[in-house]
């Protein structure tokens, strides 16, 4: 990489983090004013949301057990999206990767060993969520169907399946509730640090940077950013487009329902009616945030869990209602959206300033040697 081009890359990134963390502390005091004008102080209330976030071991630990599918949720939102496709249907494919995942696990023999069962489990998650998935992309392709209204509609199909398997053929026969039995012990995910973290988590951040060099390191993540800029583009260039659609639906359902099965392995050790209180959803969010980049959808969900976790702390204590937080995590991506689509001219200006700035300065320190402008030379400078 020539020098100009590491200097402006990282004013770029510079930037962009300063508006990010712009729209944070922006969303925060309008988050506290909301707060105070349902009678709750927001400096108590922050304060607490911290404390339950990040303000012991415990709180740590729950942070991210809440943050895991979050994360493989904002992961199927962004890659989706990387291609210019809107998968809004991360909730049906979690709840269907949750259903393939357990019935493996039940199916199989009890005596199953533990390095067998569990990838076996995970596997058919994974197969699961990517199977429904990749039917909003085949209708995508052959029937020019909207993706987003599918995967919209696939989503109640899949709550409402898991909703009758729970309560017929996969209810648990020693219970009453609508779940299934307790998964083997050898299909569920071991804990961390003695708590009720699993290494789902690790799992999820192993995900995330293979996905991270799958889009920026292969030709096929080229192709698949390729296609997301302009599609008639990488058309005339001779790139699979249709294929390439139905092929990156596959894998952001497979990444929503490999979350799916690692929640219930990993926390609740059965298949529950409503397991999910809306991680699909919230993974929009999650992504939005990170701006739909694998890396920082790592930090978006490690927020996103904090807040969440910090929102239980601040009910017990205060009485005020959860949804506070709810209300703080959308102002947050208003804002995120307005920084990207409104913000861009400034930011742009800001950063040629800037660069400008750096090239007097490195002519001045260096009146022998080309300025920065000239630095990469040819045509790649």
């Amino acid at each position: 990489m020539s020098h100009r081009r590491w200097v402006t890359r990282s004013v770029e990134w510079g930037m962009e983090l300063i508006f990010y963390a712009f729209a944070i502390l922006l969303a925060l005091v309008a988050g506290g004013l909301v707060m105070a004008a349902a009678g709750v102080s927001p400096l108590e209330a922050y304060g607490l949301i911290w404390q339950g976030a990040a303000g012991s071991v415990n709180s740590i630990k729950e942070t991210l057990v809440k943050a895991t599918p979050l994360l493989f949720a904002g992961l199927s939102y962004s890659f989706a999206y990387r291609s210019g496709l809107f998968n809004i249907g991360a909730e049906g494919q979690i709840y269907i990767g949750a259903l393939t995942g357990a019935m493996a696990a039940l199916l199989m023999p009890a005596d199953t060993p533990f390095l067998l069962h569990l990838p076996l489990s995970l596997l058919c998650g994974c197969l699961g969520g990517a199977i429904w998935g990749s039917i909003a992309g085949l209708l995508k392709v052959g029937r020019g169907a909207s993706e987003i209204i599918n995967t919209i509609m696939l989503n109640y199909i899949a709550i409402y399946l898991i909703s009758y398997m729970v309560t017929g053929p996969l209810k648990d026969p020693n219970g009453s509730m609508p779940q299934s039995a307790p998964l083997p012990d050898s299909s569920v995910l071991p804990t961390l640090l003695g708590s009720r973290l699993h290494y789902g988590f690790i799992i999820a951040i192993v995900v995330a940077v293979l996905m991270y060099f799958l889009l920026h390191r292969t030709t096929w993540g080229y192709e698949i950013r390729s296609t997301g800029l302009n599609g008639q583009a990488a058309k005339v260039m001779g790139m699979p487009v249709r294929r390439n659609m139905v092929m990156v639906m596959l894998v952001s359902g497979g990444l929503a329902g490999l979350g799916g099965y690692i929640e219930i392995a990993g926390v609740q050790h059965r298949l529950l009616q409503n397991f999910s209180p809306g991680y699909g959803y919230e993974g929009i969010a999650v992504a939005l945030l990170g701006n739909t980049h694998p890396l920082g959808n790592m930090v978006s969900a490690l927020l996103f869990g904090g807040m969440k976790s910090g929102a239980n702390a601040m009910q017990r204590v205060t009485g005020a209602s959860t949804s506070l937080v709810l209300v703080i995590q959308a102002l947050m991506i208003i804002i995120v959206v307005c920084n990207r689509y409104w913000f861009g001219k400034y930011k742009r200006q800001i950063t040629n300033w800037m660069l400008h700035k750096l090239e007097g300065a490195h002519a001045g320190a260096h009146p022998g040697k080309v300025s920065l402008s000239k630095a990469g030379g040819g045509k790649n400078g």
